[in-house]
């Protein structure tokens, strides 16, 4: 093939390169798109998302339930510092062990069986949890919480991309991130009111609801095609397409897709460029998201705030970061796919790179005596500091930490799970979207683990400077090696990274 011909995935920017070219036509053209009915398609998006819900709910169960633990009556149930560390993180574990699982569960149940088979060791979680009577209940009622998260996080991404079409694909991508952070806000707003063993019979709802929705959704059609039911992925299309349009070319384009993608991706076909460039990219995208310090920031949240002497009470900041997440989460959902992945990748990026190095900055120029910090040395005693008068200048790391949530929340938040799910071949999206689960929760457990003996050792203000590192490295990487995927189908994009060709769509 003539170099002339080619496209390299990772190249030097110019202003003739588009890594999708505008001027070919495209297979599912406006008119089809149109013409679609997407009553049903929203159905099956939104009952598959409830397991986000969930998966949302029970990342911050702890955070009303530790401070009510800490204070429990019972010895057995008490909480230490060294034993509510483990309850809030062990779940990252759990996740990972979950994402690891998906591996082998998307490929031989499905996306969509998976999804219900999590509702399973979440259920058992919740009421573990809920008639705990030791710190070991609790703790396996987190894991198995986590777990299931972990499945969901792996399945539900893929399951959307695949039951969607290129117009309202980035949009339906960016609902899990949404339903997440939802879950998290009803979690705050119950642990207002609610015990906390009724917070987890509280989480068993969802679970219930979703199983239910599913059992009356259809699978995905490419999955369906993979294991060579044509007329029930005929059907599912058709479920999902609405019956009076014209569906038979897309069907054709999945059936073409699949057929050449028949077999499970082997050992040597790692070495081909069209399936470990998508994988690294993908994996990449999952590595730079953790290292970019959100966890570490909502986990640590309450702690950071009452360190700085913001004016809000503690137990309304998560609330409040919540609702920033929620409406950064939205904007991005109605964008993406009119401004595309990549332009939010960068702006995310840049923003959260600011927001970083301004907190950094702070910690380390303004005095211990206005920042209401003891050294900077300690995030552990912060709670049992009194907060000193307010001044404005406390409004610096307030504002930064908001627009450090925001940027995330309308970039690197959804859309790395939206890429993930797009631009992996089929034949390795099984496997692949749980290694990159897994890669994000191993991430994220040793970035909270270890967060807080940087801190002690070094001060705050260096992980947020590392954070700021991390952020400029994610616009670098944007911009190397992230295609833009917007309005284009997912067999469009397994055909850029098969031949790397320009004229691929011709």
């Amino acid at each position: 093939m003539e170099p002339s011909v080619r496209e390299p995935l990772v190249r030097k920017t110019s202003s003739s390169y588009r890594t999708f070219p505008e001027s070919v036509g495209k297979r599912l053209d406006k008119e089809y798109l149109r013409s679609l009915h997407n009553k049903r398609l929203y159905l099956a998006v939104f009952a598959a998302v409830l397991g986000n819900f969930n998966f949302g709910f029970a990342l911050v169960y702890p955070s009303p339930v530790i401070p009510a633990l800490e204070a429990h009556p019972s010895p057995a149930l008490r909480l230490d510092q060294h034993t509510a560390s483990w309850f809030g993180s062990v779940f990252t574990l759990g996740a990972a062990a979950g994402g690891l699982s998906a591996m082998l569960l998307n490929d031989r149940l499905g996306r969509k069986l998976s999804i219900m088979f999590s509702a399973l060791p979440s259920a058992v979680g919740y009421a573990l949890m809920a008639g705990a009577q030791g710190i070991g209940m609790l703790l396996l009622g987190r894991v198995l919480t986590g777990y299931a998260g972990g499945v969901t996080s792996a399945s539900i991404p893929v399951y959307i991309s695949e039951i969607s079409h290129p117009g309202v694909r980035g949009m339906l991508g960016a609902c899990p991130q949404i339903m997440a952070v939802l879950g998290s806000l009803v979690l705050y707003a119950l642990g207002l009111v609610l015990d906390w063993r009724w917070l987890a019979v509280a989480g068993e709802v969802p679970v219930l609801a979703m199983i239910v929705l599913l059992c009356f959704m259809p699978n995905s059609p490419r999955f369906l095609l993979s294991r060579g039911k044509d007329d029930e992925a005929v059907g599912s299309l058709c479920w999902l397409r609405g019956k009076d349009t014209d569906y038979t070319r897309e069907y054709e384009q999945i059936k073409d897709s699949v057929r050449k993608q028949s077999r499970r991706v082997s050992c040597a076909e790692i070495k081909d460029p069209f399936i470990y460039k998508p994988i690294l990219i993908a994996v990449g995208m999952r590595f730079l998201q953790q290292l970019s310090g959100v966890t570490c920031v909502l986990v640590y949240l309450q702690s950071i705030f009452k360190k700085t002497s913001v004016i809000l009470k503690p137990e309304y900041d998560a609330a409040l970061v919540g609702l920033v997440r929620l409406f950064s989460v939205a904007i991005a959902a109605v964008s993406m796919d009119k401004a595309g992945r990549k332009i939010l990748l960068f702006v995310s990026a840049g923003v959260m790179l600011v927001s970083n190095l301004t907190m950094g900055l702070y910690i380390h120029f303004v005095p211990a005596s206005q920042n209401g910090t003891i050294a900077n040395k300690t995030l552990e005693s912060s709670a049992s500091l009194p907060a000193e008068p307010t001044n404005y200048i406390t409004l610096i790391p307030l504002l930064a930490t908001m627009f450090f949530i925001m940027g995330y929340a309308m970039g690197w938040g959804p859309i790395t799970w939206l890429l993930m799910s797009e631009i992996l071949p089929l034949k390795a999206r099984g496997v692949a979207s749980g290694l990159c689960v897994v890669v994000s929760w191993l991430t994220a457990f040793t970035l909270t683990q270890f967060f807080l003996r940087v801190v002690e050792a070094f001060g705050l203000e260096v992980p947020f400077l590392f954070f700021a590192v991390i952020c400029a490295g994610n616009i670098l990487f944007t911009g190397c090696c992230v295609p833009e995927t917007k309005g284009r189908s997912l067999e469009q994009i397994e055909a850029f990274f098969r031949t790397g060709r320009r004229s691929f769509m011709r």
